[in-house]
């Protein structure tokens, strides 16, 4: 059956294809330099008075450079950047204040980067008070961060608990030794247990974990073994994301030997070897990459059908706004989509300035709403019901009911139709990214994006 399945994923393409992951549609290729500044300025003016909002927080620096990563990040030798950096991030996070309506509260908090936790303890505290004193939290609000075992001692831990943080984030990769030092990110086992035990002990019990697949010299056993070791710390939830190898776009990948890394069909091996761990040791799956233990927040919006997908990948935030600060960050308003300057140097510059920072984004017609609805429907649910989604809309393109026809057409017997609901069976999944591109109407340059499995 396996056999069977592996050969209708070869000929509709997988091992071969590359997709973006829709994190937003349109895709940031998309955005364009035709939404600047003024434009945020309106939507910020424009929110509801008594909204709740979510706000990430990018902090762009890291003490070393991993070298599979391509986020945007710097290295930095000391504190003297960081500090710079830290103060204008703080003046933009009040400038935006000021231009949101009395009232405003906070759902979500997210600090990412880059390496949130290289921050002196009273950065923290600085910081978190800045942001609590212009854009308080809402009732039941979610704090969470991005942890460096490796940058992360018992004074930053005892800040950001102070702080309010109860989610944290631990990016692990792989735990095998020959692996790290391949890709640039040692980081063993014990310190990521022992950081794990302190951040429970001081009440933060929400524990996010990413591991990554594809990665030089990973095989079955060797992922299998870092599986276990994971499932042993009891994270709530896990990400198991596929490695995206792009040199031509984060140079310090050129690091890493490429004719050590897994194929396309080794590379599916690896992901379910690693999910038949999760699986078994009680976690439930979640969208294409996500695993939660029952009661998680993701675990809960996908069985209520609530899950819903933003640049920070699957989430249970229902917020419509989403800001983003810092260098290269992203805000999805209700409005369209604005992104930050991203190198560092520009953005503060601006912010120095006087002004926002806004750079390119997206503004939304009425199409893009309906086809984003569709796209984040299969992503979180491996399903799209028409009827529901264009209930939600007052535009239905005429011709979206033979795209759903066509879509399944092509990817049958891995989809099935049933009147107005197309779904992905459970052999087909890994084919999802490659079904949501069949809706989207904008050009995917497969350059620019990473391998669909």
């Amino acid at each position: 059956m396996r056999m069977t399945t592996q050969k209708q994923l070869l000929r509709l393409g997988l091992f071969d294809a590359k997709v973006p992951r829709y994190t937003s549609y349109p895709t940031a290729p998309h955005f364009t330099t035709g939404i600047q500044s003024n434009d945020y300025l309106q939507w910020l003016r424009a929110v509801a008075k008594d909204d709740t909002l979510s706000l990430y927080v990018h902090i762009p620096f890291c003490h070393r450079l991993c070298w599979f990563c391509a986020c945007r990040t710097q290295g930095v030798r000391n504190n003297d950047a960081v500090t710079s950096y830290l103060g204008t991030l703080i003046d933009e996070i009040n400038r935006v204040a000021d231009e949101l309506p009395d009232g405003v509260k906070l759902s979500r908090l997210h600090w990412g980067g880059g390496t949130p936790t290289l921050l002196q303890p009273e950065q923290m505290t600085r910081l978190a008070g800045a942001i609590a004193a212009r854009m308080p939290f809402a009732e039941g609000a979610e704090f969470s961060v991005e942890v460096d075992p490796n940058e992360c001692d018992d004074a930053r831990l005892d800040a950001l608990a102070a702080a309010g943080m109860n989610r944290a984030s631990i990016g692990i990769q792989d735990f095998d030794p020959k692996i790290q030092e391949t890709i640039g990110r040692i980081q063993s086992f014990e310190i990521t247990k022992e950081v794990s035990e302190k951040l429970r002990a001081r009440g933060i019990h929400s524990l996010n974990t990413d591991i990554l697949y594809g990665l030089p010299y990973q095989d079955n056993a060797s992922i299998t073994a870092t599986a276990n070791k994971l499932v042993s710390l009891r994270p709530d939830r896990v990400a198991l994301y596929g490695y995206a190898h792009v040199p031509w776009m984060a140079k310090r990948q050129r690091m890493i030997p490429e004719d050590k890394l897994p194929g396309s069909v080794a590379r599916l091996a690896l992901y379910d070897a690693a999910k038949e761990i999760f699986l078994a040791a009680g976690y439930r799956a979640v969208g294409i990459d996500h695993f939660a233990l029952e009661g998680d927040g993701l675990e809960r919006a996908a069985k209520a059908g609530r899950l819903r997908r933003n640049f920070q990948g699957y989430t249970d935030d229902r917020c419509e706004t989403l800001i983003g600060v810092g260098a290269s960050s992203i805000s999805r308003m209700r409005q369209g989509y604005v992104q930050n300057i991203s190198a560092t140097s520009a953005y503060l510059a601006k912010i120095r300035g006087g002004e926002l920072a806004a750079a390119r984004g997206h503004m939304f017609t009425a199409e893009d709403r309906l086809r984003a609805r569709v796209i984040e429907e299969l992503m979180c649910a491996f399903e799209v019901n028409l009827d529901k989604i264009e209930a939600e809309f007052d535009i239905v393109p005429m011709d979206l009911r033979l795209e759903q026809l066509r879509i399944h057409q092509k990817f049958s017997p891995l989809t099935t139709l049933d009147g107005a609901v197309l779904r992905i069976v459970e052999a087909g999944q890994p084919l999802t990214r490659m079904i949501a591109r069949e809706f989207d109407t904008y050009s995917v340059d497969a350059a620019g994006h990473s391998l669909a499995i």
